[in-house]
């Protein structure tokens, strides 16, 4: 017997996309099964050429209606905003832009040697309320858009000449998960996978480290292996691990027999010795390879990949997290997956560039708020160095929500990145005794699947009542800073382990110093804060104070759509952001990078540019984490003032153009400045790309900041100039942003207003190598051009 080990196949390009809905006449004939309405609007030939090919007829579809579109695709940002008098809750928490039902379709063949073979439809998520089907046979249903499925078309898949194969998905999107900006689509990955009857189960792999020391490491893997051959089957088992550098360190072969259609679970224990170990500092990843051999061990079967991180946890109560038996604060911050341009259809690099600017803020931690995370996102984190709290959608014990939790646990348990499950947040029921029944069967199924992490339930009521925080492992306060609610308790019930799991919510926008309340700016001091929550000082210095808190989730690293607060419309998303919705830092993101990191810095804010307040008094806040800072003022001295890292510095200065010099200093030495000097009219556009090539690939991007500056290439702090993208070459424009959370402007659009300065646009790479240039031009200053290599 021949056969090819198991493939995994891109399966994001050339789908047809159908904005609205297309019914589905019930029980059609010519076998096709299953239905949702019994409607008469399309035709029984129509429909066939929508979602079956006759074996007979290779029947051509109209496509007038629909138009060509690559995964991951979120249908939804590219609509209208339409604001409705609040009259929909849903329509204000997604951004006020419209959802509803679409449909995707993809013609796609099978090569007539794969017949045999076991091929499966994989989706890591389709928001929401997915029907598939393919060659018209109804596949099935899946209502959440958080957690991947994959259906068996092993059976009515066409091979070679047989014909031509057609998917067929309808997304209702009409109904809603959460109250945030969600998107529409299939908006995450799709992959066709091919394996061998003979083979490794789906999440087949399970790998723990019981025992971590520095001169050895205890490495257990559990492999489950399907035969589903009718006849009983026998082969070679061969698991090992790799280091970096892709040598093996250890391996273990095992003979397995197993009978027709039936399946095995095969465990072994390693050595991993000398181990390196994984940590954010120091991400070191090793690879378990599995593979499944034949009988004599000539031809290999199945091969199978995991991630292997060695790292050793634990939670305590007095004195928080340890890390490979070393303290370690959490310095996290909680994040939806949106972002300008693409709204939840994140490029893998979009996704790259959001942890990179994390992590260059000193974040070490990425809460998953509040729904499971795309792979990417976990192996990402896996790789660049970023512990991970992975959170279950909500508390639902139905059997839907008992598979969307064992999918979460099953697909994820093997990154290193992930440091705790949370089960639920803010559910109404925490702190009653139905709820703490529900969370205990929710945990103690997590602990069954992965007994070495830790539960947390997020909450923000109830942490004392109906034995709710006794149901998990851990606590976890959201804004527990509220009448130092975790720090009472902590008196009250000294064992119990706490985290703030949710802190700060302090509203703010990018560039603005005064509220606004017609526009719904926030100001970048920070004194437009909700009831329920505090400032960023307040936030981590109860950290740094009280250790037993663990570290913190800051509410949230980036602005995200939806959820206007604390105004509504025309805001159409939140303030609560450390950065913008573009990933450009607000002021509140040097505050944590003096707080979290020990590369000298210092930063000085409002900018400088205050021609109608001059003789007024300005107040200047500094951040740094050196020892001192002094503050000149056009060559003057304001005086030096001795440095917390975990506080801001305040000087009351009357107002004169020209130049503001902060100066860090340690043992009385320079150390670094931040100039900020008064700019002047907006002259010039200025590009600079994340990257300067890209693969040729149809999916690699770059993030291209466009800056407006001055003659002297400084940096207009107000400037709002409307900027016009043209590009050449192998590429196109993903999508626009700009930051502005009351913008009502397209992202997917050639065109963009600078706020404060700024704008954001993402190219992407087509297919074939060459320049990529982008071209920014506005009316009355000078245009900008930039080359990207496709390669």
């Amino acid at each position: 017997m021949k056969t090819t080990p198991r493939t995994v196949q891109s399966f994001d390009s050339d789908w047809l996309f159908h904005l609205g809905d297309l019914p589905v006449r019930h029980a059609v004939k010519g076998g096709m099964t299953g239905g949702l309405t019994d409607c008469e609007q399309i035709a029984e030939g129509e429909w066939l050429k929508i979602a079956y090919f006759d074996e007979r007829e290779q029947a051509a579809l109209d496509e007038r209606d629909w138009k060509t579109v690559n995964l991951p695709h979120d249908w939804c940002v590219e609509g209208n905003y339409v604001y409705d008098g609040d009259m929909v809750k849903h329509h204000k928490s997604h951004g006020y832009l419209p959802v509803g039902i679409g449909c995707y379709r993809k013609v796609f063949e099978i090569p007539a040697g794969d017949l045999g073979k076991k091929i499966i439809i994989e989706f890591d998520g389709v928001m929401r309320n997915s029907t598939v089907w393919v060659n018209g046979h109804l596949m099935g249903t899946h209502q959440s858009g958080y957690t991947g499925f994959c259906y068996d078309i092993t059976d009515i898949a066409r091979y070679g000449e047989e014909g031509q194969n057609v998917i067929f998905v309808k997304v209702d999107a009409s109904d809603y998960e959460g109250w945030w900006y969600e998107g529409c689509g299939i908006y995450r990955h799709v992959w066709l996978i091919k394996t061998d009857r003979l083979h490794v189960g789906r999440h087949g792999t399970y790998v723990t480290t019981p025992v971590v020391r520095e001169d050895e490491a205890q490495v257990n893997i559990k492999t489950t292996i399907y035969n589903e051959y009718a006849q009983t089957m026998s082969g070679i088992l061969k698991t090992s691990i790799m280091d970096r550098t892709k040598q093996v360190v250890a391996s273990f072969s095992n003979k397995i027999t197993i009978e027709g259609d039936r399946d095995t679970e095969v465990e072994m224990v390693m050595a991993l010795m000398a181990p390196n170990l994984w940590s954010p500092e120091q991400p070191y990843l090793y690879e378990v390879v599995t593979e499944i051999y034949d009988a004599n061990e000539n031809q290999i079967i199945d091969i199978y990949k995991t991630p292997l991180g060695v790292r050793a946890l634990q939670f305590t109560a007095d004195n928080g997290f340890y890390l490979n038996g070393k303290p370690y604060l959490i310095k996290g911050t909680c994040n939806h997956q949106d972002f300008a341009g693409v709204g939840v259809a994140l490029p893998d690099q979009v996704t790259e560039y959001k942890i990179k600017l994390l992590k260059e803020m000193g974040c070490n931690a990425y809460r998953c708020a509040h729904h499971a995370p795309s792979p990417e996102l976990l192996d990402l984190c896996d790789r660049l160095g970023m512990l991970v709290m992975d959170e279950n959608r909500k508390l639902d014990i139905s059997p839907d929500g008992i598979a969307d939790l064992k999918e979460i646990l099953y697909r994820d348990r093997n990154h290193p990145s992930i440091i705790m499950w949370s089960m639920e947040n803010e559910e109404i029921l925490e702190g009653t005794i139905m709820g703490s029944r529900m969370l205990d069967t929710l945990s103690r199924i997590t602990h069954v699947i992965d007994p070495t992490r830790p539960t947390i339930a997020c909450m923000n009521h109830g942490w004392n009542d109906g034995g709710y925080s006794n149901s998990v492992d851990i606590t976890g306060y959201n804004y527990g800073q509220r009448e130092d609610q975790y720090i009472h308790d902590h008196e009250q019930f000294p064992d119990r382990i706490m985290i703030g799991s949710e802190s700060t919510s302090c509203t703010t926008t990018r560039g603005i110093y005064e509220n606004d309340t017609v526009m719904g700016y926030c100001s970048s001091y920070g004194d437009q804060i909700p009831e329920w929550s505090c400032s960023h000082e307040k936030s981590w210095q109860d950290i740094v104070k009280h250790p037993h808190l663990t570290g913190i989730f800051v509410w949230t690293g980036f602005d995200y759509r939806g959820e206007p607060t604390p105004h509504q419309w025309p805001c159409i998303g939140s303030h609560f952001g450390i950065m913008d919705s573009c990933g450009f830092p607000k002021d509140a993101y040097f505050y944590y990078k003096a707080a979290w990191t020990d590369e000298p810095m210092v930063h000085v804010m409002p900018h400088w540019n205050w021609l109608d307040k001059v003789g007024q008094e300005i107040n200047v806040w500094t951040y740094s984490n050196c020892e001192t800072m002094e503050l000149v003022l056009n060559g003057q001295s304001l005086g030096e003032q001795v440095v917390d890292r975990n506080s801001r510095m305040e000087w009351k200065v009357k107002y004169s153009p020209g130049e503001l010099i902060a100066i860090g200093k340690t043992a009385d030495k320079e150390i670094v400045r931040k100039v900020m000097v008064t700019a002047g009219h907006p002259s010039i556009i200025t590009l600079k790309s994340d990257k300067i090539t890209l693969n040729a690939n149809d999916t690699d991007v770059a993030m291209v900041k466009v800056s407006i500056v001055d003659h002297a290439g400084i940096i207009v702090p107000t400037a709002d100039n409307e900027i016009l993208f043209t590009i050449e070459g192998p590429g196109k424009i993903l999508g626009v942003g700009n930051g502005n959370p009351s913008s009502h402007e397209p992202d997917k659009a050639t065109r963009r207003w600078a706020f404060n300065g700024h704008c954001l646009v993402i190219i992407q790479a087509a297919i074939g190598k060459g320049e990529i240039i982008l071209r920014a031009s506005s009316t009355s200053i000078e245009s900008a051009a930039i080359v990207i290599e496709a390669i």
